[in-house]
């Protein structure tokens, strides 16, 4: 045989081990995930809090409780999170927000969350009503590139 043919075997049979083995890992991580998923609604109660305050922090300068912080793998300790500090009730808390609504976390507004330990899922304004998010506003680049498609008469891109 060639060796320029035995060297594409050794790395096909290589590459091919590989996605078998992050077949797996990804099944064995989704399965955790359900589990850690079907845990938060399970103790999951609506709570009425005041926001005082909304960051992205490090996980160890957030002033959640240790052992929190012992209970996380070392890599994600000096990961950032989104953290709310609140108060519930007369206690101010330290609570680590869902990073899908956290752009939508009004502060220091009076809101009713679903919380869920440490853990806040969800939230709604008092009254029931939904929260938008901030809109976000456009760059140089994107205004000017608009601007300049309305002039000739084509559609702006969404």
């Amino acid at each position: 045989m060639n060796t320029v043919t035995i060297v594409l075997l050794v790395i096909l049979v290589v590459l091919i081990a590989a996605v078998v083995v992050l077949y797996f890992l990804g099944r064995k991580a989704q399965k955790k995930q359900a589990e850690q998923q079907e845990q938060i609604e399970a103790y999951k109660q609506t709570v009425s809090m005041l926001i005082i305050d909304k960051k992205r922090m490090k996980l160890k300068d957030a002033g959640l409780p240790t052992a929190v912080i012992e209970q996380t793998p070392k890599l994600l300790r000096g990961s950032k999170l989104p953290i709310v500090k609140a108060k519930v009730g007369p206690q101010v808390m330290t609570l680590v927000c869902e990073e899908s609504i956290f752009e939508s976390v009004p502060v220091k507004k009076e809101v009713k969350a679903t919380v869920s330990g440490i853990y806040i899922t969800a939230v709604k304004g008092l009254h029931g009503t939904a929260i938008v998010k901030p809109t976000k506003k456009k760059g140089w680049f994107k205004r000017n590139v608009e601007k300049l498609q309305e002039k000739a008469g084509a559609k702006p891109l969404k």
